[in-house]
């Protein structure tokens, strides 16, 4: 009986303790249910709403009856058109369309002889999940009825169908979202617990200029993860790299400074390293599940596009795609990266603020 007590008191003990720390209490509430909300609610992958382009040569009504037909679908969302196809390269190259869909101009003579595909549609192959919804697209019996071929699908960047193409280059971005951010916030708590931040506040050293020599040395590490990720990659899964490297490299750097900034913001709110760890795991939920890392943009509801928006993993993700696997350039993609651009000023003048704050 007197066992019973002992360990009764424990327990009571570490719930008092828990209800006290507020920030651990919030974990244990916060990460079950973003979860819960994620995965029933922004995950889906069932895609709807691809943005599509549309060049119509033959612009006759069962042309335009046609289109009609695949936007009843909600597979695809058109967000241009042109009279030829030379446009659509760029705009996949810049991730402004997934797919494009070509009506030729013989497009009823190809309606009644049924030799040939009446229509092309062509993907943006470097998301299996695009070319699958795609080809499901053109699985539609165009002509009434299921017999005959109908749509051509011609896949783009990535016609082996391989996973490893889309899945190398975005795991450069979850790699650097795991160890940057939980790197940074942990090792300057982890000097605040030891007391080595009291010691050098009485040095003529400034708070930018401490946080400049904190986080630099992460500059480099995460610079050397790309290297590696990108050289495992290229060796064991063959994965190409069509851009420039240093637009790869530009791209990465600029992300590693939003998560070194997010970093130092998480150490001026959590006390303590498992504080830390608990602040920096919660961060990575929903930029994980929601960048289009795991998950297709497209399928997700336009509330969890706007939070997705937010996200600097978001923005990433969609450049070194772009840039690896399109070959396309930084100017190209500079809405994303302008994005980034702004992450990062606002993510690190927030922490150098608060940081400030807390050495006073």
């Amino acid at each position: 009986m007197s066992a019973l007590r002992r360990l009764l008191a424990i327990v009571v003990k570490e719930l008092s303790q828990l209800r006290r720390d507020r920030l651990t209490f919030a974990m244990i509430i916060g990460i079950p249910t973003i979860q819960l909300l994620l995965f029933g609610y922004a995950i889906n992958m069932d895609l709807r709403n691809l943005d599509a382009a549309v060049v119509d040569q033959a612009n006759t009504r069962r042309s335009r009856e046609l289109i009609a037909a695949l936007v009843h679908t909600q597979v695809i969302d058109v967000v241009r058109t042109a009279p030829t196809p030379t446009e659509i390269d760029d705009w996949l190259r810049r991730g402004e369309i997934s797919v494009a869909i070509v009506l030729p101009p013989d497009l009823e003579r190809r309606l009644v002889r049924r030799d040939r595909p009446a229509v092309q549609l062509i993907v943006d192959g470097s998301d299996p999940v695009t070319l699958q919804s795609a080809r499901q697209l053109a699985a539609l019996p165009i002509y009434g009825d299921a017999g005959s071929p109908s749509m051509e699908v011609l896949n783009l960047y990535n016609p082996e169908r391989r996973s490893a193409i889309n899945t190398v280059p975005g795991l450069i971005g979850v790699i650097l979202t795991m160890t940057m951010v939980m790197f940074t916030g942990v090792a300057i708590v982890r000097e605040r617990e030891r007391g080595n931040l009291e010691f050098l506040i009485a040095t003529p050293v400034r708070p930018v200029e401490l946080i400049v020599g904190k986080v630099l040395p992460y500059v480099l590490i995460g610079l050397l993860q790309v290297t590696i990720v990108l050289t495992l990659g290229v060796a064991i899964f063959d994965v190409p790299i069509r851009g420039s490297l240093v637009d790869v490299y530009l791209a990465a750097l600029t992300y590693i400074v939003a998560c070194l900034g997010l970093g130092v913001f998480i150490s001026t709110v959590a006390k303590t390293q498992f504080q830390a760890m608990q602040v920096a795991f919660f961060t990575f939920l929903p930029q994980i599940l929601l960048s289009g890392f795991m998950f297709p943009y497209a399928g997700m509801p336009r509330a969890a596009q706007w939070i997705a928006e937010v996200l600097p993993l978001t923005h990433f993700i969609r450049m070194i795609r772009g840039i690896v696997l399109r070959a396309a350039s930084l100017q190209e993609l500079y809405p994303d990266l302008l994005a980034l651009v702004a992450f990062s000023a606002i993510a690190l003048s927030i922490a150098v603020a608060r940081f400030r704050k807390r050495l006073d």
